[in-house]
């Protein structure tokens, strides 16, 4: 299993707008072969950062959904919302 960081920074006054089709995102991510499970979090010091953190069967699976037209198209409506790009960071358990 993988986890998968994404970070991004919404614009002022489109919040609202954000959420719901940021909603879609992950309604579509939940069905995307391999995604097991995801949380968005917002920044207690600015609520305008948001995290997501989802959990992945394997990079494979995750490489398949981010370069999938579905998330394309969806993240087209997204980043015109966001005053920074998107950042992510995939995540692996150490063997420690």
């Amino acid at each position: 299993m993988i986890r998968v960081l994404i970070e991004r920074h919404i614009a002022e006054s489109l919040e609202t707008a954000y959420e719901e089709r940021s909603r879609l995102v992950l309604q579509r991510a939940v069905a995307a072969p391999g995604f097991i499970s995801g949380e968005t979090l917002v920044d207690s010091h600015d609520p305008n950062h948001r995290i997501t953190l989802a959990n992945w069967r394997s990079e494979a699976d995750w490489d398949r959904w981010y370069h999938s037209d579905d998330r394309r198209e969806l993240m087209a409506e997204l980043i015109p919302m966001m005053d920074k790009d998107e950042a992510i960071t995939v995540l692996q358990q150490s063997g420690v």
